[in-house]
């Protein structure tokens, strides 16, 4: 009798074999598969399985078909199993029975025999507020007529016991109209991938232009490594621009189902429908539960530029009239950091970002880089600017307060003063963007400006400010509602 020891980490099946797959990854962890089977078919009915697939495949997504056209291939029937035996299911199947397991005893291997009263399991038990909980419960083995909580050595199985599999499987029923050996494409829909994009920026010791450099994340926790595969990128908001997920999962799957073009010596950038298509210049290996970083933009000689915002009050329109006296008299002393950069072919880059996270570093006078901070970006098109929050200036603090506030007695008016000073104690000169939000009604207007000032939108004005190192500038001005 042959036994089985559950080391066992493959299953081939007599007439399949696969070529290099192609895989379409979504940052939303799903992705498409695409791969070719070699089927070895008879005229009429053939059982075929493939144990190459995923352990979290859809299996209504499947598609197998002969691209050539040249079989009439069809699929009479399809079962999918998702559930490989492990060492537990093992010891389920053969529960109340007697097997035979391995042991080290002294340097030497020695084989003793137990019957196994109760298999590992977990069970969900209810607590006294009612909340479920998972129970694990641990295995009993019976052994020289002696009950243990433990396996007394590893197991050893005299079969599957069933028609387990040991990987997950697709298993069809094909009917072909005459004898033929067809390379079919299998394509499915599979949970477990996703992928992530992260920009590091690096400045130097002095100045603002920066050397970007563009990396994507691919991590695979399907249950399957894809040997030297081809691997495609989609970026978007999928979410905002398609139709609810159901009926867009299908529609992206059928756009992926499309062949590429070729590799090309570098990362392939493209629109494609709503989204944007990167495709990876070079096949590569993905292993289950693996991440794998490629870089995909390069940008160098990039121009950026550092903006202080101060926004003394943070409120807004509500879109009706406030009356409240008390209301937006709150001040806090922070002056942010942004740096901003466009994204054009002139300024080095120009291509379509994804979404992700950028950090920033710079060089020291020791050569060495230091962080300065980071923040995400939502998915960026070319001529696009992009202005990222770093944090707050340490040498440059803002203070803001009303001086002034009137509400006519019998005419529909309100008039207020505020007064926002800016303290540089760098030893540069800094200029602020101070903004200040008009909140109180849609009909306003500014009285008596100390300086300059730039409407920004309905409800807000910003005040470009230049400040000298050691010094101060103070901002005032008056505004007058009506209604």
């Amino acid at each position: 009798m042959k036994t089985l020891i559950i080391h066992i980490s493959a299953c081939l099946f007599a007439g399949i074999a696969s070529a290099q797959p192609a895989i379409t990854v979504y940052n939303e962890n799903f992705g498409v598969v695409r791969d070719t089977v070699s089927l070895d078919l008879k005229a009429g009915l053939s059982d075929v399985s493939y144990s190459g697939v995923t352990a979290q495949l859809e299996p209504e997504s499947v598609i197998l078909r002969d691209p050539s056209g040249e079989v009439a291939l069809s699929v009479v029937e399809q079962s999918y199993r998702g559930d490989p035996v492990d060492q537990q299911r093992l010891l389920q199947m053969f529960e109340g029975q007697t097997i035979r397991f391995l042991k080290v005893v002294d340097g030497k291997e020695v084989i003793e025999s137990g019957k196994i009263i109760r298999a590992p399991s977990v069970v969900m038990t209810k607590d006294q507020y009612g909340r479920q909980h998972q129970k694990h419960l641990d295995p009993i083995v019976e052994v020289d007529g002696e009950l243990q909580t433990r396996l007394p050595g590893q197991p050893l199985f005299p079969s599957l016991g069933d028609d387990s599999v040991l990987q997950p499987t697709l298993s069809w029923k094909l009917h072909a109209n005459k004898d033929a050996a067809v390379d079919a494409q299998l394509s499915y829909l599979t949970n477990g991938m996703s992928w992530k994009a992260d920009y590091n920026l690096v400045l130097p010791e002095k100045g603002d232009t920066v050397t970007l450099t563009g990396w994507v994340s691919i991590e695979n926790n399907t249950g399957k490594t894809f040997e030297g595969a081809k691997i495609k990128l989609i970026a978007g908001d999928v979410n905002k621009v398609e139709p609810p997920k159901n009926v867009r999962r299908k529609e992206v799957y059928a756009m992926a189902m499309a062949d590429s073009a070729g590799a090309a010596p570098q990362v392939e950038a493209k629109k494609f429908d709503e989204f944007h298509m990167y495709a990876l210049p070079l096949a590569t290996t993905l292993r289950d539960r693996e991440t794998k970083q490629v870089e995909f933009v390069r940008g160098e000689n990039v121009e950026t530029t550092k903006l202080y915002v101060y926004e003394g009050l943070k409120a807004s329109y509500r879109g009706g009239m406030n009356l409240n006296q008390n209301y937006g008299q709150n001040s806090q002393p922070d002056v942010a950091i942004y740096r901003e950069l466009e994204n054009r072919k002139e300024n080095g880059l120009g291509v379509a970002l994804p979404a992700g996270r950028m950090r920033f570093y710079r060089m020291d006078e020791d050569g060495q880089l230091e962080f300065t901070g980071e923040n995400t970006i939502d998915h960026t098109p070319k001529n696009e600017t992009i202005r990222v929050y770093l944090g707050n200036a340490f040498d440059i603090v803002g203070e803001r307060k009303r001086t002034n506030f009137y509400k006519h007695p019998s005419q529909d008016l309100i008039r207020e003063t505020f007064e926002i000073e800016i303290r540089n104690r760098s030893e540069e000169t800094v200029t602020v963007q101070v903004v200040e939000p008009l909140f109180r009604w849609s009909n306003w207007k500014i009285q008596k400006p100390s300086h300059e000032f730039e409407k920004t939108d309905a409800q807000t004005i910003e005040f470009p400010v230049t400040v000298a190192p050691d010094g101060s500038e103070t901002v005032t001005y008056t505004v007058e509602y009506t209604w």
